[in-house]
């Protein structure tokens, strides 16, 4: 397959995010960490909005993303990641396509519970900019937050290589006609990722799956999405327990 060069003119990062106020100031830390870090490197590096899609939370993460700066606010009362992330998307992509060809937008996705590393958006311009049409990223529970033997046990079943065979809402790019052509991101409660991907696949789209810049992502094993990372990570510390006992 040929590819050709496209210029990215927008990245758009959609973050959703329910009961998080502990743990989205940190996410968005890191998003400002990693946007210094492009433009540091590149002079040319375009416009960066941060949509952040509260999903009927009831704590302060509201408030947190009212008040960090440069953020905008999209609500939901779906309680489903799945629409809230097509939530943030809409958002992005309904405003960018009054300037904008939305082959020049790319949509980067990350999770409030999750801290990107500071070369991610680095990486997702180079490859959005080479013509790659969906990126698969990995992640990496947060050492701090597992039992050593869990995270061994975690490391042994996944991949973090060039090729690997994941898709992690919290680590995945897609340029914004592309999204459209699939049919975005389904109103699903779980899964909502794979589904969405597999359908890119089904496209035709140029499809890269990357083990460089994994994101660092909760550890806990009681999470927000039933059927998430959190009931994996629980899945796999009974499986562990078993095997011991």
């Amino acid at each position: 397959m040929r590819v050709s060069p496209v210029d990215v003119d927008v990245i758009g990062i959609v973050v959703p995010t329910r009961n998080e106020e502990h743990r989205l100031p940190r996410c968005l830390a890191a998003l400002e960490a990693a946007t210094a870090s492009m433009r540091t490197a590149d002079d040319s590096a375009p416009l960066v909005r941060v949509i952040v899609v509260v999903d009927r939370s009831t704590d302060g993460t509201l408030r947190v993303v009212q008040e960090w700066p440069g953020v905008e606010l999209v609500t939901s009362d779906a309680g489903r990641v799945g629409a809230a992330r097509r939530a943030g998307v809409d958002h992005l992509l309904r405003t960018a396509a009054e300037t904008t060809d939305l082959r020049r937008v790319w949509i980067a996705n990350t999770d409030a519970d999750s801290a990107v590393p500071a070369d991610w958006l680095s990486l997702q311009l180079s490859h959005a900019r080479s013509g790659v049409e969906l990126l698969l990223g990995t992640v990496r529970p947060d050492p701090q937050e597992l039992a050593a033997g869990l995270l061994a046990a975690w490391r042994l079943r996944h991949l973090i290589a060039d090729g690997h065979p994941h898709v992690h809402g919290a680590n995945l790019g897609v340029r914004g006609d592309i999204y459209l052509a699939a049919g975005g991101f389904p109103d699903a409660a779980t899964h909502e990722d794979v589904r969405f991907s597999t359908a890119v696949r089904r496209s035709g789209a140029l499809v890269l799956s990357t083990g460089s810049s994994p994101v660092l992502t909760s550890g806990r094993t009681t999470g927000r999405a039933p059927g998430g990372m959190a009931s994996y990570l629980r899945e796999l510390n009974q499986v562990e327990i078993s095997l011991e006992a």
